[in-house]
């Protein structure tokens, strides 16, 4: 049985992307980087929206050679191999990698239940739009955000409005770009 955490990177006014929709503010250095590659060791399923499928399929390359690090190499090996579920009704089963990636047009939680509970690590839910509800339904065990410091004024919120949560920090780190990696499980 799995477990199920959402991470995201974020403003200090906890918006994922700006107004305008820009999130190239958060891109992480290469000290960051690293966290996320560590990080992806323990996730065996990831569970996305069709935007974020698709910015994601970048990794479904081989980034090999010059321009790329060792930790973007790692990055893409682990990627690869995780299982996805990509939520969307617009996309097809043809837009999806055949025999590892799942397509769900809706994602009801009693189906996020059933990914979860078969699952042989860590389910990731990817994305603000897709983790709402499992944020409402008090299904997520973890919490992981990378604060940016920026104040972008205004856009996609991290977290739904309507969500009252206890959560006790597990883990935090400050790294020299003032980015700050805080995590947080379930009370």
């Amino acid at each position: 049985m799995g477990r199920l955490s959402y991470s995201t990177t974020v403003s200090i006014d906890g918006y994922v992307a700006d107004a305008d929709g820009d999130f190239q503010w958060s891109a992480p250095d290469d000290a960051v980087f690293d966290v996320h590659v560590d990080r992806m060791a323990a996730v065996s399923t990831e569970v996305l929206g069709r935007k974020t499928y698709a910015l994601m399929q970048y990794w479904e390359t081989d980034p090999d050679g010059d321009g790329y690090s060792p930790a973007e190499q790692e990055f893409a090996r682990r990627w690869r191999k995780i299982e996805k579920v990509v939520v969307s009704s617009t996309l097809t089963r043809d837009d999806v990698v055949p025999g590892r990636d799942r397509l769900v047009p809706r994602l009801s939680l009693d189906e996020l239940r059933r990914v979860v509970d078969s699952a042989t690590g860590m389910v990731e839910i990817f994305g603000p739009t897709v983790a709402a509800p499992a944020i409402r339904a008090g299904m997520v065990d973890e919490f992981n955000f990378f604060v940016v410091p920026k104040v972008v004024g205004g856009g996609l919120r991290a977290l739904p409005d309507d969500v009252r949560l206890d959560l006790r920090l597990a883990e935090h780190r400050i790294f020299d770009d003032g980015v700050a990696y805080l995590r947080y499980v379930a009370r």
